[in-house]
């Protein structure tokens, strides 16, 4: 009777079976398999840090070009509040102008329980312009 042997316990031409050479591989496959995980956790963490990096660089550029244009539109904004411009303004495109002197007078500050003298103001045409009680 002829005996088959099975595919793990075959006899290499050396002498060695299959078995046996992967038994002593075994821990080599393994050692290497670590290595390239290990290797693959590497280089992704090294990847993610680099495109971190990019994404940092980017939003500091972006953080950048924001701080100039809020101090560009703070400069416009001064710009467009100075008295001088509004006053030309309402020169120019209202019509308006300043009022001659004895039309603009200073009223009693209102506290102190006292009630203020009647004011009044009138335009050179005789109109009132400013009452206070």
């Amino acid at each position: 009777m002829i005996r088959s042997q099975s595919p793990v316990s075959r006899v290499s031409p050396h002498g060695a079976s299959v078995g046996r050479v992967l038994l002593h591989l075994l821990p080599a496959v393994f050692l290497f398999a670590l290595f390239a995980g290990v290797g693959i956790l590497h280089v992704t963490s090294r990847v993610l840090v680099v495109d971190m990096g990019y994404r940092l660089s980017r939003a500091e550029a972006e953080e950048r070009a924001l701080t100039r244009e809020n101090d560009r539109l703070k400069l416009e904004l001064a710009t467009l509040k100075n008295p001088a411009r509004l006053e030309k303004l309402a020169r120019e495109k209202l019509g308006m102008s300043m009022p001659a002197g004895p039309l603009v007078m200073a009223l009693p500050a209102a506290g102190g329980g006292k009630r203020p003298a009647r004011v009044e103001a009138r335009d050179a045409r005789g109109v009132r312009v400013a009452v206070s009680h």
